[in-house]
């Protein structure tokens, strides 16, 4: 690494290093944690199959926890990405979460459900951010459910797409 990229990482651990908790990897998410996403899932509409919201919510957790470790996530979400961008780790920026994410859901061939690949509104976030949102089969990305894996280091966030708080969602093009 050369001087330069040195000194901003310095820079930026200084700054922001002890403000934010860092990680330790990311947890397993409990048998609960898969049942209640399982449901909200299914409750995307009449349609959708129980079996594939299982496996929808079950991939989902068990993938971002894999995806942590594949890409060796030991801080908070803005550290790990100056690690990607300083040459220091290959990947864990949000739109990589998201790409492996879809990748990973999509080898399930689900007949029910959609995934939409979805960036924030460039207002919303000052760096701009890139999310996987499932919906049932032929609804729209505002209709479904953010997974948002890069939010907490591996952690899969998840919330209705009209209820995130935090993003408003757009259609990646």
């Amino acid at each position: 690494m050369n001087f330069v990229k040195l000194c901003i990482f310095a820079v930026v651990m200084l700054t922001t290093g002890c403000a934010i908790q860092p990680k330790t990897g990311a947890p397993a998410a409990s048998s609960l944690e898969v049942a209640l996403l399982a449901d909200s899932i299914q409750s995307l509409g009449l349609k959708v199959d129980p079996q594939e919201a299982k496996t929808a919510a079950e991939a989902a957790f068990v993938h971002a926890q894999h995806l942590s470790v594949q890409y060796q996530v030991t801080d908070a979400p803005l550290i790990h990405n100056t690690k990607v961008n300083l040459g220091l780790r290959t990947r864990g920026l949000c739109w990589h979460w998201a790409r492996d994410m879809a990748a990973r859901l999509n080898q399930e061939g689900f007949k029910t459900l959609d995934l939409h690949m979805a960036r924030s509104k460039p207002e919303s976030f000052r760096i701009g951010h890139s999310t996987l949102i499932i919906s049932a089969k032929g609804d729209k990305h505002t209709d479904g459910i953010v997974l948002d894996p890069w939010r907490y280091g591996g952690k899969v966030f998840w919330s209705a797409t009209e209820a995130d708080s935090k993003y408003i969602w757009l259609l990646e093009m």
